[in-house]
This record gives structure tokens, sequence and C-alpha cells, in this order.
């Protein structure tokens, strides 16, 4: 079938059949795209009026002033909450976080393991080694600073074994302790 307008505009070759087969799909497309766009356009209004249910431009410009206030002060809040965990953190650091304790018999005679080694360190393993050996005479106690894990003064075996349980570490001479020393399960 020949058609004058098609000659005119130059597709006059063109099957009209494919013609009007273009045209149905592309109108399907526009049908289809029409339909999402009322689809979104409903949804947008149905959220439109569950957001101004009730209220007013007053209202609604009131309660974003209440918002914005809120926002500021939740801000200023997180700032200060943020500045005392900082506060806290340098607190904590220098408190005693790590303890070693060895109970032992000083003197084989004695018995009963009274004596003890009892170790506190900080979060950098300084701190002090507190000793206190027990005999039939009296009961006497000393202390030692320790620093980042270590001592200026030579440790006995029961207070090198007290400092490497504070500091959570394995000694290979816990397992040659001799028989007067008691060392804590971890």
């Amino acid at each position: 079938m020949e058609s004058a307008f098609l000659n005119k505009i130059g597709l006059g070759n063109v099957d009209i059949g494919h013609l009007f087969l273009i045209l149905f799909i592309l109108l399907i497309i526009l049908i289809i795209g029409v339909g999402y766009i009322i689809y979104e356009n409903i949804r947008f209004r149905i959220a439109y009026k569950k957001f101004m249910k009730g209220s007013t431009a007053d209202s609604l410009e009131e309660k974003i002033f209440q918002m914005c206030e809120e926002q500021d002060s939740l801000r200023k809040l997180g700032i200060k909450h943020s500045r005392e965990i900082k506060e806290l953190y340098a607190k904590h650091q220098s408190a005693f976080q790590k303890v070693g304790l060895v109970k032992y018999d000083a003197f084989k005679e004695m018995g009963g393991k009274l004596s003890f080694c009892l170790v506190l360190l900080d979060e950098n393993d300084t701190g002090i080694l507190i000793n206190s050996i027990h005999n039939t005479s009296g009961c006497f106690c000393y202390s030692k600073k320790i620093k980042n894990g270590k001592c200026d003064i030579v440790l006995g075996e029961e207070e090198q074994l007290a400092v490497d349980k504070a500091t959570r570490r394995k000694m290979k001479i816990a397992k040659a302790l001799p028989d007067n020393v008691e060392s804590d399960k971890d």
C-alpha cells in the first residue's frame, strides 16, 4: 500500500506493517512509563498526607525548629561525652589493671604457704611489687618499683613469676619452680 504522505517524508519504501509494529511497541513503553509515574505520584501523596495529618503549617514549622534544637543539644551532649570519655581513658591508663599473685612457702619448715608476692600494674606495665615473707618470728613486707614490666632490682623466682602473671607473659621458670612455691592458675 502506497502512501503519498510517507513518500513526501522519505519513508515510501517502508512497509506500513513494520511502522505500525514499531509505533505499537513505543505505545506500550509509554503506557508502562505513565503507569509508573502514576504509581509514584500516589505513593508520594500517601506519604505527604501521613506527614501533614493533623498539622498546620505553623505546627510543622514549630516541629522543625524543635527538631533543630534537639539536634543541637544532642551534638553538644556528644561533644561533652567524648571529652569525658577521653578524661576517663586518661585516668584509666594510670589505674592498676593487671594483677599477679604468687603464694609460696618462704621457709620449708614453716609450711602453709603463708608468704606471697603481689604485683599491681597499670596499662603500661608500671606499678608496684609487694612481697610478704612469713616466718616463725613474724611477717616482713617490702616493695619494689616495676616500670614497663621490668625492675631495677634483681627479682626472686616468685617475684618474677608474679610479674609475668601480671603482664601475661609465659615464663619457662614456672615449670621448674621449687616445691615450696605455689602459682595461681590464670
